[in-house]
């Protein structure tokens, strides 16, 4: 038997997530045979998602396949990794009765410490488990360079131990890449990620590649480094989630929502995931599907981390327009004990607020809702009125239109949201979209597109004109009046453009400055994707997104050592 752990002083806690009471029994005992002094046990992965959101455990050894839901031990870790829930420091093992090679495969894309392969011994998992330990030993003082905020050292640390081949080199590489990107040296990551398909072709080294060309702005070229890599590798989920995110910021909608068809299809368990689903359908004005997904990520989720409740928001949305208030009532209720724990959020605060009012129209109780909606259109210039309460907003309106109910104010309202966020067609076709069933306001959003892109055009010629200043004059004036974040840019652009033959171009550049804050901009991919979510291939690493430094962190070799087939990587 092998020996114990190596500091009995400390008290490790495992968690057993297993849905055989007496696998789950025997694996316990074993585990405190090897020296572990608490062990939890789960058994299933709802509960042992709500564990690891809330505890810390230095084991975690999961089974992979649980006949609830379809759901599966693989879903579980991904989901927790792309949260950043699970820190470096736990050892996460899948149990498994059966290894494949997609398995085995897609394992190591999700930085996995391992599988044990049942049946097994004790003497083979604990050899398994210090291995483990041993590799979090290795790379310790990359991870505490991270936890005091040295990411520079920690990716110097990672790049070094990667060109000299040290033991765990490929697995640095990996935490190298992650830095470089937080760290926003996108070239330098996307550098790095090409030494490590060199050296040995990795598809989370080729997906970091799409990350990378993501991050500078390369979109297409993403999407066709991704596309190739699914055509490899047709069950690699994460790279469904990247390629979805470089077609949405293409504004290729349609096609985004197939691919977050696909990645739901592989990994039905994953909320992330069925959110992204049901929130992409909602705005593309796929109601029916919208409702399924986001009722679905309702139930499999609500009080988990990784649940962001503007998804609850637009299943109230879906409940109210297929008639289920009943349903509509759960949203209002699920919002009310949310507010009991989170009550300072003014987020959530707004989102209960909307859910009330849509409630109150429902039971046809209209003064109420009228007064809720005249009292939010006050503050449609608001600075803090970002998109998604744009597009809430946008529905309660089109919501209290259907029942008849005339306010003489409700064009005027829809306009002012137009001329604020309909600056592109993915964005005034998502807005639209929130209209619902209403065509007419959605009608009168896509109109707004044209208009904003006149005033830009005829701002434009005015500067080629050779009055580049009247230019940026107006288009402060415009988007001021109305809060537009792309009319601002342009006054921005053209007062850069030709700074040196404006008069007063700093009072300009005050003015623009002063402007900036009332303006909020909005990018399609942060309200279908999020921003809190770990980046799909990534490793966690606790660690907040710094500044981008502004030397070169790294210096790789320009041609890096290859392995060939009979040269095994070590420890890598």
């Amino acid at each position: 038997m092998a020996e114990p752990l190596s500091k009995p002083a400390r008290v490790y806690v495992a968690l057993v997530v297993d849905g055989n009471a007496t696998s789950r029994s025997i694996l316990a005992a074993q585990l405190r045979a090897y020296g572990i002094g608490k062990v939890v046990q789960c058994n299933r992965i709802r509960d042992a998602r709500n564990r690891l959101e809330h505890m810390s455990f230095d084991y975690v050894l999961c089974e992979q396949s649980f006949h609830e839901h379809d759901a599966s031990g693989q879903t579980l870790l991904d989901d927790l990794r792309r949260a950043r829930l699970l820190p470096f420091s736990t050892v996460f093992f899948m149990v498994t009765g059966e290894a494949t090679y997609a398995k085995v495969a897609e394992a190591a894309e999700s930085a996995l410490d391992g599988y044990l392969l049942k049946p097994f011994t004790p003497s083979a998992l604990f050899e398994r488990l210090r291995q483990a330990r041993q590799r979090k030993e290795h790379l310790s003082p990359i991870f505490e360079a991270i936890e005091i905020e040295d990411f520079d050292g920690a990716a110097r640390m990672c790049v070094q131990r990667f060109t000299e081949r040290a033991p765990y080199w490929l697995y640095a590489a990996r935490i190298g890449t992650e830095l470089l990107l937080r760290l926003g040296r996108h070239e330098e990551a996307q550098k790095l990620f090409e030494a490590v398909i060199a050296a040995k072709a990795l598809p989370w080294a080729k997906l970091g590649v799409a990350r990378a060309q993501i991050e500078g702005g390369k979109f297409a070229h993403a999407a066709t480094t991704l596309q190739g890599l699914v055509q490899e590798d047709p069950g690699y989920a994460d790279a469904y989630d990247v390629l979805g995110r470089a077609q949405v910021e293409q504004g290729q909608f349609e096609a985004a929502l197939e691919t977050y068809r696909l990645a739901v299809s592989l990994t039905p368990e994953s909320l992330v995931r069925v959110q992204k689903l049901g929130v992409m359908s909602y705005y593309l004005g796929e109601r029916e599907e919208a409702h399924k997904a986001l009722g679905r990520a309702v139930r499999m989720g609500l009080d988990s981390k990784l649940f962001d409740y503007q998804s609850l928001v637009l299943y109230a949305f879906t409940c109210f327009e297929c008639g289920d208030s009943k349903a509509l009532q759960h949203c209002l209720a699920d919002f009310a004990r949310v507010l009991e724990r989170y009550g300072d959020s003014q987020r959530l605060q707004r989102f209960a607020r909307v859910v009330r009012t849509l409630h109150a129209i429902g039971q046809r109780k209209f003064s109420e809702a009228v007064a809720a909606v005249r009292a939010m259109a006050e503050e449609i210039t608001d600075p803090e009125l970002d998109f998604e309460a744009a597009s809430n907003l946008t529905g309660l309106i089109a919501a209290l239109a259907t029942t008849s109910i005339a306010l003489d104010q409700a064009d005027d309202w829809i306009q002012a949201l137009g001329m604020r966020y309909a600056h592109t067609r993915g964005l005034a076709q998502m807005l639209a979209s929130a209209c619902g069933a209403h065509e007419q306001f959605a009608e009168r959003l896509r109109a707004c597109l044209p208009v904003i892109n006149a005033m830009a055009e005829k701002a434009v010629a005015q500067s080629l004109a050779g009055d580049p200043r009247a230019a940026v004059v107006q288009l402060l004036q415009q988007a001021d009046k109305f809060r537009n974040t792309k009319l601002l840019e342009l006054a921005h652009q053209v007062l850069g453009r030709h700074r040196s033959t404006i008069d007063g171009a700093g009072e300009l550049q005050k003015a623009i400055d002063a402007l900036r804050p009332l303006c909020v901009g909005t990018q399609p991919r942060t309200l279908i994707t999020g921003e809190s979510e770990r980046a799909a291939g990534g490793v966690s690493l606790r660690m907040p997104v710094p500044p981008a430094a502004p030397t070169t962190l790294v210096t790789l070799p320009e041609e890096p050592a290859v392995l060939t087939s009979a040269e095994p990587a070590p420890n890598g």
